[in-house]
């Protein structure tokens, strides 16, 4: 058996592929269709709106390169490797999981691998039930509704959680199941917090092997954050002072430079966004100023932030000033 194939680089990234060989086996795509690259041009089109993620980035476009190549090999009539392809994304949330989820079933759609390529996205309330067999049952619903595209279960470390009677357990082994008796017809994806999923894979011995594909996500830097808020700003048509993206890009950088357990990511950045866009409509509506540039303009006012805030030396209260 050959040695599974590691890709590290900057400690950012771990993808792991453990290639099976078989002899003339036919792909999940028809080989007398004319290829093009069609699907890659709109992949990256895609993956320059995303920020950061370089790896990230690197692997889908090795993805698509190893899809292709299978299958011209298999016009040729040589061997091609048949891998499942189905992942576990690790990382904190906001770090771009779902939108990488949502990319690679457009991809796969695209190349043919799958049907539909759509994305069915679930957490643990949505697997398990309250009663035996309730599980079982809308965790195969669940599998059938994804078939042709990708199911993605976030925080699925949660499933491993509870006591005995938790049917979490039942969800897994249900996921084994539908995995073995519909291979090729679904992409499965876990994705959660990277320690916790490291001790999810450790409750069963079979699933590691069951997914190939490892990647993890690291936390934005602070300039990579600040390029997601000012992406955010321009798509919502509003623009920052210089002074306001300056305070706001000191407080991205001091937020990363933190290193926060599971800091929220690209998820605190839109809250972060979304609450300087009231702030500035609360100030419009007291100054009553309404042309087309104070509509688009945020100014460093309106930028109401953690150190903001501080404890009254009087009562001891937070309050803002």
């Amino acid at each position: 058996m050959p040695e599974p194939y590691t890709y590290t680089k900057n400690s950012q990234i771990n993808i792991i592929f453990n290639q099976k060989k078989e002899n003339s086996v036919p792909m999940p795509f028809p080989i007398d269709e004319k290829i093009s690259h069609a699907p890659l041009e709109k992949l990256e089109f895609r993956l320059k709106k995303l920020v950061g993620m370089k790896d990230i980035k690197q692997m889908v476009k090795e993805l698509y390169a190893w899809l292709y190549v299978c299958r011209k090999r298999e016009e040729l009539y040589l061997k091609a490797e048949r891998q499942s392809l189905h992942m576990l994304f690790k990382g904190n949330p906001g770090t771009g999981k779902t939108t990488v989820a949502r990319l690679l079933s457009h991809l796969l759609a695209e190349m043919g691998v799958l049907t539909k390529g759509h994305l069915v996205e679930v957490e643990r309330a949505d697997l398990v039930g309250e009663y035996i067999g309730q599980t079982a049952q809308k965790t195969r619903d669940l599998v059938k509704k994804a078939l042709g595209g990708v199911l993605f279960i976030d925080e699925a470390y949660a499933l491993a959680r509870g006591g005995e009677k938790d049917f979490g357990k039942e969800a897994i082994d249900t996921l084994v199941k539908q995995m073995e008796d519909h291979h090729d017809e679904f992409v499965l994806i876990l994705a959660g917090y990277s320690e916790e999923m490291d001790d999810f894979l450790s409750i069963n011995p079979g699933l590691p092997s069951r997914f190939p594909m490892i990647l993890s996500f690291p936390d934005f830097t602070g300039s990579e954050l600040l390029g997601i808020a000012l992406q955010m700003v321009k798509e919502r048509d509003y623009v920052l002072t210089t002074e306001a993206e300056k305070r706001l890009s000191r407080h991205l950088r001091q937020k990363a430079l933190n290193q926060e357990m599971h800091f929220s990511n690209g998820r605190y950045v839109r809250n972060l966004v979304e609450k300087m866009i009231r702030q500035q409509a609360v100030r419009l509506v007291r100054e009553s100023a309404f042309d087309r540039d104070a509509l688009r303009t945020i100014r460093t006012c309106d930028l109401v932030l953690e150190e903001d805030y501080k404890p009254s030396v009087i009562s001891g209260e937070v309050t803002g000033h």
